[in-house]
C-alpha cells in the first residue's frame, strides 16, 4: 500500500490540472532532454565567446549550426536568443549618437521669453529646429526647419 500512495496523489493532482499522468511524465522527460541540449549549446557558445566576446546572436547561430546538426540539437534563432537572455549573454548594441546640443557651454544662454505665451494667429511666432542625419555618402548632414507655431506650417 505504501508504494501506491504517491501514485494516487499524482493521479489526483493530474486530474485537478486536467492532464494525464503520461503527459506529466513526458513533459518531465522532454524538459530533461531540452536541458541537456541547452547545456551543450551553452558550452559551445562559451567556447566561441572566449575568442569573440562581442559576437551577436545571429552570427553565433551561424557558427553553431554545424555543431547542432552533429549533435541533433534543434534550436532556432528565437530559442537561442531566449537561451542567451536566460544566461545574460546577450551583447548590447553600441550606439553612437551625434551630439548637437551642449547646454554646459560658456556662451550666454538666453531666457525663454514665450514660456507662458500662446500665439493667437499666423505669423506671430516662429520656432526652429535642427536635425542631424547620418548618411553613407556624406557622413553627417543637418536640416534646419523654421515653423509657424500657430499653424505648424514650415516656412
Amino acid at each position: 500500500m505504501k508504494d501506491s500512495y504517491p501514485r494516487i496523489r499524482l493521479v489526483r493532482v493530474c486530474r485537478l490540472l486536467g492532464v494525464t499522468r503520461q503527459a506529466h511524465y513526458q513533459h518531465g522527460w522532454q524538459a530533461q532532454a531540452m536541458s541537456v541540449e541547452h547545456e551543450l549549446a551553452m558550452q559551445e557558445v562559451n567556447m566561441i565567446r572566449r575568442h569573440r566576446r562581442r559576437m551577436g546572436g545571429r552570427k553565433l547561430l551561424e557558427l553553431l549550426e554545424p555543431f547542432m546538426l552533429e549533435y541533433g540539437i534543434k534550436m532556432g534563432r528565437g530559442a537561442l536568443f531566449d537561451l542567451l537572455a536566460d544566461h545574460r549573454l546577450q551583447v548590447k548594441r553600441l550606439r553612437t549618437r551625434v551630439i548637437t546640443t551642449r547646454s554646459t557651454h560658456w556662451l550666454r544662454k538666453w531666457p525663454n521669453l514665450i514660456k507662458d505665451w500662446q500665439p493667437t494667429g499666423v505669423g506671430q511666432l516662429w520656432v526652429s529646429d535642427i536635425t542631424c542625419f547620418r548618411t553613407r555618402k556624406e557622413g553627417v548632414v543637418s536640416i534646419a526647419l523654421i515653423t509657424d507655431a500657430y499653424s505648424w506650417v514650415i516656412i
